[in-house]
């Protein structure tokens, strides 16, 4: 039975002060809930539909809570208008530098819209990409709307939070940048290894990142579009990165 207690708690979690200071936050949707389950987060309890309970029986760990809801109690915790399967709470992982190691990495500066961050962290795992490095403004990797951008891939996907200008100080590795004016990125030979920065949506790369940015790239505009949207800008930078790669 869902107390009201766990109904509280769980819709807490909705905001940022109450995620950071539980430690916890809220994967909706059977797709997602069914990727957390496979993942190495750790899983405080699941709320689920009946038929979902059954499908994923072989993997809920016997000290995972399950608790049986309907639809409707679904709708009323989460931010899903409609949830015919699941919702479940994980444990937040710590905010651990990643050990990079000849790999490409993406440098988000403080992007804003957790929507655009969700698709981003799908996107990268689409090419393979593991790490993400993000700026402290960059919008929060367990908020449900990037949780659920991502249709799964922040299992994948570790988004590290830092100040981007130290941690660039201390690279060694191109760091392509996203801009305006830049070489064209169909023809830019990229090493076998990098980080790629997508600035701001409404602002671009930050001038402090920007004078850290070794190889300035651009995604050559051919009709009249004023900008394109950071995540399907990440998603064409990382097509040519990878596009001559075996």
């Amino acid at each position: 039975m869902l107390s009201k207690a766990k109904i509280k708690f769980v819709k807490s979690l909705q905001v940022k002060k109450y995620r950071k200071q539980e430690q916890s936050f809220v994967v909706e949707g059977a797709k997602s809930v069914a990727e957390l389950l496979t993942s190495d987060f750790i899983i405080d309890c699941v709320l689920a539909q009946p038929g979902f309970r059954k499908a994923y029986a072989g993997v809920l760990k016997k000290e995972i809570e399950v608790v049986e809801v309907n639809e409707k109690e679904l709708a009323q915790l989460g931010t899903f208008q409609t949830n015919d399967a699941a919702l479940a709470v994980a444990r937040m992982k710590p905010n651990t530098p990643p050990l990079l190691n000849e790999e490409f990495c993406l440098v988000l500066d403080d992007l804003r819209d957790p929507g655009n961050l969700g698709t981003i962290i799908r996107t990268a795992d689409w090419y393979g990409l593991k790490n993400i490095i993000a700026s402290e403004e960059t919008a929060d990797f367990y908020n449900p709307k990037t949780i659920s951008a991502t249709m799964g891939s922040f299992a994948r996907v570790n988004v590290f939070y830092t100040h981007l200008p130290t941690f660039l100080q201390k690279n060694q590795w191109p760091v392509y940048g996203t801009f305006m004016q830049g070489e064209d990125v169909h023809r830019t030979e990229f090493s076998t290894h990098g980080l790629i920065v997508i600035g701001n949506e409404s602002n671009g790369i930050s001038p402090e990142v920007s004078s850290l940015v070794t190889h300035r790239i651009t995604i050559p505009r051919i009709g009249k579009a004023e900008s394109l949207n950071a995540a399907m800008a990440t998603g064409i930078v990382l097509d040519n990165v990878f596009r001559l790669k075996e």
